[in-house]
């Protein structure tokens, strides 16, 4: 033998292989009823995880066939269905690293995207061409296109695809996926995820803490571009071999009650504006009309009114979690059995939680400050990003950006977003608390709480108030708020002011975006001035 092949092998060429996709996959082959059972139901029909297992090979060869590589990027804008998981996974198998864009950007934003992560390939819903089309136009962007649907091109590739595909021999830590976040503060940031972060949420929370199970049926109301719904609806229910249920529409009020009582949905995942908006929708499902044994809620923190009153609606708990773009899914959350009201739980294991001051120390049980996290589903980086990537990655931690609190019983209470705090009378004031006491009111459906400057340029609470049906915004209202709230909070937290509205502006998921109101807030001040 020569001296080359008579060398030891290096350890990292004979680490085992791990791919993502063939992971969820092959679990529910092995046994001839799990692979003819129901994974996935759509607006279009229903697919066997046989049927699945087969649509992802032929989206795996017909990427290949198309010319992307290994490591290259192709960006999906699917709205919710079977062409998201096909294409979703079926890169991931192929060793292509899948982008998921926020269907409802602007052409600005999906030029963004486009541009910065240097797709080879873009795969788009019919519904959204004249979007991307615009969005490509912008940015410039000359790569391949394949059109979702039944009948458009994406559907000839997999045709013409062979349904057998060998699966790319990734590792474990190679790249798996991005998520851009909602670039609410700024620029879209691409997150870099690895292989073996989908399998690690669906263990960690979706068996672990939810309990999910072979015979659940599981709608998410958070779209699959999304950590959250990604997790929910594709790789929770993959896990352990239940059905999701996928609607490509807009989760109104209507349309999730119709979805929850028509799919027998067991398990629910939606956030605390959609809770709220489902309590006041007239035509909501009564208890005995649902199946439903669990919900799940995050975006934002869920208050203690909304939790209280689904609970007492439906018979089911809803359990509160936080989770991020940054680290994929949940990380603190509520348990089965335990829900502590107004409280976002206890670190969900496989992860530590930390609440540290603006230096970095940890500060004592009860004192506000930043939490941190560490855990396996930390993402890599971002992608084409030094600065963002050394402020919020450092070493195991994770810096949130979200506000807290740890009580005596260990429970972790979420204040805001750092950006959020109020600082009145040099005290800090958290904007959720405010909203929270709010909500309590019988006549207020939703609230948004900012800091206005007052005559003399001191800080003070301002809320945004959208009123149930058969309320008036009028000057006897606002005096019965403040007497209200201050019978519930500390004096200098109570409200200066009261706007009212027809509704608060949100993002996708439906968190409320407060520094749109403080804008707003801004501006009005500079054309007064």
């Amino acid at each position: 033998m020569s001296a080359l092949t008579d060398a030891p092998v290096p350890a990292l060429l004979v680490a085992p292989h791990y791919n993502a996709a063939t992971d969820l996959l092959s679990r529910n082959l092995a046994a001839p009823e799990r692979a003819a059972k129901l994974a996935i139901i759509d607006d279009r029909g229903a697919y066997t995880y046989g049927e699945v297992a087969a649509r992802v090979d032929r989206a795996a060869n017909a990427f290949r066939a198309a010319g992307i590589e290994p490591e290259q990027r192709i960006a999906l804008a699917l709205l919710d269905g079977i062409d998201f998981v096909t294409c979703f996974l079926g890169a991931i198998k192929a060793g292509i690293v899948p982008i998921p864009l926020n269907t409802l950007f602007q052409p600005l934003d999906f030029a963004y995207i486009l541009a910065d992560s240097r797709a080879k390939m873009l795969v788009v819903s019919s519904e959204l061409e004249a979007s991307l089309g615009e969005a490509a136009r912008l940015a410039g962007w000359r790569g391949t296109v394949l059109t979702g649907g039944e009948f458009g091109s994406l559907a000839q590739a997999l045709e013409r695809a062979d349904a057998t595909a060998v699966a790319a021999p990734t590792f474990a830590d190679d790249v798996c996926f991005w998520l851009y976040s909602s670039g609410s503060t700024g620029r879209p940031k691409g997150t870099v995820h690895v292989q073996t972060s989908l399998m690690h949420t669906a263990e960690l929370f979706g068996r672990d803490v939810l309990g999910m199970r072979e015979s659940d049926v599981v709608y998410s109301a958070a779209k699959l571009f999304f950590a959250y719904g990604l997790g929910n609806a594709l790789s929770f229910p993959m896990a352990v071999g239940a059905t999701a249920v996928l609607f490509s529409g807009r989760p109104t009020p209507q349309a999730v009650s119709t979805l929850l009582r028509d799919r027998a949905a067991t398990i629910f995942c939606g956030v605390p504006t959609l809770y709220n908006s489902l309590l006041a929708y007239p035509e909501f499902p009564a208890a005995h009309e649902l199946a439903l044994r669990l919900c799940t809620s995050a975006g934002e923190a869920l208050p203690e009114e909304i939790a209280r009153a689904w609970t007492a609606r439906t018979g089911v708990e809803v359990i509160d979690g936080i989770g991020s773009t940054e680290m994929l899914h949940i990380f603190l959350s509520n348990r089965p059995g335990d829900v502590r009201f107004g409280t976002t739980g206890t670190a969900v294991p496989g992860y530590r939680v930390r609440i540290v001051d603006e230096a970095g120390a940890d500060v004592p049980r009860g004192e506000l400050g930043e939490l941190i996290v560490a855990g396996p589903t930390s993402a890599a980086h971002y992608w084409n990003n030094r600065e963002k990537t050394r402020a919020t990655f450092h070493g195991e931690w994770t810096r949130t950006g979200d506000k807290y609190y740890e009580r005596e019983d260990g429970a972790f209470v979420h204040c805001g977003r750092v950006d959020d705090m109020l600082k009145v009378g040099g005290i800090w004031v958290s904007p959720m608390e405010v909203e929270g006491a709010l909500l309590a009111h019988p006549a207020i459906l939703e609230a948004a709480v900012i800091g206005v400057p007052d005559d003399g340029d001191l800080i003070k609470p301002k809320a945004f108030i959208v009123l149930r049906d058969g309320f008036s915004g009028d000057d006897a209202l606002r005096e019965e708020l403040k007497t209200f709230i201050k019978a519930r909070l500390a004096p200098y937290k109570y409200p200066r002011w009261f706007a009212f509205e027809t509704e608060l502006p949100k993002t996708a998921t439906g968190k409320i975006q407060r520094h749109i109101l403080r804008r707003r807030e801004s501006d009005a001040r500079e054309a007064r001035a």
